[in-house]
């Protein structure tokens, strides 16, 4: 009963935890995408009408596109005339000054220059100064006129009759009288008595601008309720965009008393929801065992937030072209270590949820789900760097085919098919080539194993093994030969070949410790024979230990240690817990010291280990090699773990076990055949 409540509690557990990361997973896709008011429809100008027939349903105006509008906007600010406001006082108080200073003249020169510069003084501030910033701004067209606003008057005057305080100083030299005499005048500072006297009035200027440009009239026709716009397949032209685009501005106008951006929220939440629900109702009924491993599902889940998030950030922004990321990466990543159907339902899904974000919905689905099925098919077995590359390549041409295929049926002219977007794909297939260093981010983050990094630890070459192939030679080629038999085993019932042979070279690293104590390593001495069996299981069960902890040292990934600690399960040394028994009878035994930590095999390819093991050392016993013996070996040894529980906890199947039965016999009758006797030749 108990079982059964602990077995209740973790089911409730376990979807309660998928629960919160579908809804997490859910708010954070739907926290950046992208929300744009009153937008009924994608559409572009040159491109088919991808909806039906769109008739007005009421009255609107035909709004100018925003380029006609500025043109007009130009046109009048041409003779817009700003307003500067005369300060009189400004004169008086500067003339003032330099009569001041220079009352009993100018040294050196006689009252005469004084009346000149007073003069020019004059004629400069009753033209008018403007400040050197506000001069350039008007003098751009010298036929500009402005404003010139004295006490409750507004007269216009041309720009070229204005001075700037450096334009103004200069005029003060153009005088016959003080230009001959320059460099003495020069010392009297003169541009300290020249100041703006004409002041940029802001309220009064913006105010007649905004009366100017309230001239222009917004629009440029009407549309009649019951005018038809368009229909299915026409091309949108220019007046058609226009119509279109008023269209909808009508439409966001009349929904403002309205919650739009409520209504656009909840519904991107229940799209999004339904997806990631739906893939997740795909994993829960057809791929349980990755949705009961936090690792496996941590990883789709991310892949389907993340792309998400940066189609959002580009298109929020406008950054570049969606086509350049590099979605085909999500499949290749989730076929590489999953399957290539949860690799295509991820990436339709992923591709989907992306398409809220992106204008063309329809365009960008067809090319992602083509570039998507042409990466998984591409990618049957990575066993080669070089295979990212042609599927790189592969994925670039795919894309920019299906795009093409969908611009022939679109345009009616060659020379109105778009060609930057190839440029993007040509992008999408070089960032492609950066999945390769990012499965080993993926290797390390979620624990996962990829088939180059088996293959590069099965290379005997390594540190590790090329030691124990010095160290322990016997048990070297013991674990070759366990790995060729397991290997052979899972390719027959559907298992991993690649990963249950790089298991086997790694499961007895531990016997390096102490080699000679393994019959393998033996040549004539045994040195059991010296020590109780107590030590002896010690040692035989310590290289379990050992093992592990060369695995550490070595940073071997987590699902070759499983194989070390796994391919004895939690059985018996046997050979000493029986000669003990036999030593010392009418004694409870205890089995403990005699038993291996375990755990049992959890996986197909830890339990095929674990027969291939066994039998491949048993039949180094055998005395007679015959089809009958090695049956009776195989049958006999792999029964006794099935009945001693050690196939439990895993997937495996009898169909596979006996296929796996098959497999050895057939194996070690090859192995260890029996030659003819060759016949003598008689005299």
């Amino acid at each position: 009963m108990q079982i059964y409540k602990n077995n209740g509690d973790y089911h409730w557990r376990n979807l309660i935890t998928r629960s919160i990361l579908v809804i997490l997973t859910m708010v954070l896709i739907v926290f950046f995408l992208p929300r744009t008011k009153g937008k009924l429809f994608h559409y572009d100008e040159g491109k088919p009408w991808m909806y039906g027939q769109l008739i007005a349903k009421f009255d609107f105006p035909i709004f100018k596109s925003e380029e006609a509008l500025k043109r007009e906007r130009d046109s009048i600010m041409q003779h817009f005339q700003p307003y500067f406001n005369l300060n009189t006082e400004v004169e008086g108080k500067k003339i003032s000054q330099f009569r001041e200073k220079y009352e009993k003249g100018i040294p050196g020169l006689s009252s005469a220059y004084n009346d000149a510069i007073v003069k020019r003084l004059h004629e400069l501030y009753s033209n008018g100064i403007m400040s050197a910033q506000q001069f350039s701004e008007q003098i751009r067209d010298t036929n500009n006129m402005i404003h010139v606003i004295t006490g409750k008057q507004a007269v216009s005057k041309p720009i070229s009759k204005i001075y700037s305080t450096m334009g103004a100083y200069e005029h003060i030299f153009m005088d016959p009288l003080l230009e001959l005499k320059r460099t003495e005048l020069q010392q009297c500072n003169l541009n300290e008595y020249i100041e703006p006297n004409l002041i940029y009035d802001k309220k009064r200027s913006q105010s007649e601008m905004a009366d100017m440009l309230s001239l222009v009239p917004q629009a440029s026709g009407m549309v009649l309720k019951g005018q038809r716009i368009i229909d299915r397949g026409d091309i949108v032209d220019a007046h058609t965009f226009r119509v279109l685009n008023s269209f909808e501005k009508a439409m966001e106008k009349m929904n403002e008393s309205k919650d739009e951006e409520s209504s656009t929220l909840f519904g991107q939440a229940l799209y999004v929801l339904i997806l990631i629900g739906l893939f997740t109702l795909y994993l829960a009924l057809f791929r349980k065992d990755y949705f009961d491993k936090p690792r496996a599902i941590s990883l789709l889940y991310a892949m389907l937030v993340i792309f998400p998030i940066l189609t959002s950030f580009m298109m929020e922004h406008n950054i570049l072209s969606v086509y350049i990321l590099p979605f085909a990466m999500a499949p290749i990543f989730v076929r590489v270590f999953m399957d290539s159907r949860t690799a295509f339902i991820a990436h339709a899904t992923m591709v989907l949820v992306c398409a809220v974000a992106v204008k063309y919905q329809y365009e960008f689905i067809i090319v992602q789900l083509v570039a998507g099925l042409v990466a998984i098919f591409s990618l049957r077995e990575l066993s080669k760097r070089s295979q990212i590359f042609l599927t790189a390549l592969l994925v670039t041409l795919g894309s920019a085919a299906i795009y093409f295929a969908i611009q022939l049926i679109q345009a009616d002219d060659f020379s109105k098919l778009d060609q930057t977007v190839y440029y993007h794909f040509f992008v999408n297939g070089f960032l492609l080539l950066f999945t390769y260093p990012l499965m080993l981010v993926i290797e390390k983050t979620f624990g996962f194993i990829s088939t180059v990094t088996l293959f590069e630890l099965s290379n005997t070459n390594n540190e590790i093994l090329r030691r124990l192939s010095e160290v322990a030679p016997g048990t070297f080629q013991h674990s070759i030969t366990v790995g060729n038999l397991a290997a052979e085993i899972a390719n027959k019932i559907g298992a991993k070949g690649q990963l249950v042979r790089t298991g086997a070279l790694y499961h007895d690293i531990g016997k390096m410790e102490n080699p000679v104590f393994f019959t393998e390593n033996q040549a004539g001495v045994n040195p059991h024979d010296k020590i109780s069996d107590l030590e002896s299981a010690h040692i035989i069960i310590n290289h379990v230990n050992e093992g592990l902890r060369l695995a550490e040292k070595y940073n071997l990934p987590k699902v070759i240690k499983e194989f070390i600690t796994t391919h004895h399960g939690n059985g018996l040394v046997k050979y000493f817990y029986i000669n003990y028994r036999n030593t010392h009878p009418g004694e409870e035994v205890d089995e403990a010291p005699f038993r291996y930590p375990g755990p049992n095999p959890s996986t197909r390819e830890q339990a095929i280990l674990m027969m291939s093991d066994t039998v491949e050392a048993a039949s180094r016993s055998l005395t007679e090699y015959t089809e009958e013996t090695i049956s009776a070996l195989v049958n006999r040894l792999i029964d006794a773990q099935m009945a001693d529980g050690f196939f439990t906890d895993c997937p495996i199947t009898f169909h596979d076990i006996a296929t796996a039965k098959k497999v050895l016999i057939e194996r070690l009758m090859s192995m260890y055949h029996t030659r003819i006797q060759y016949p003598q030749l008689k005299n």
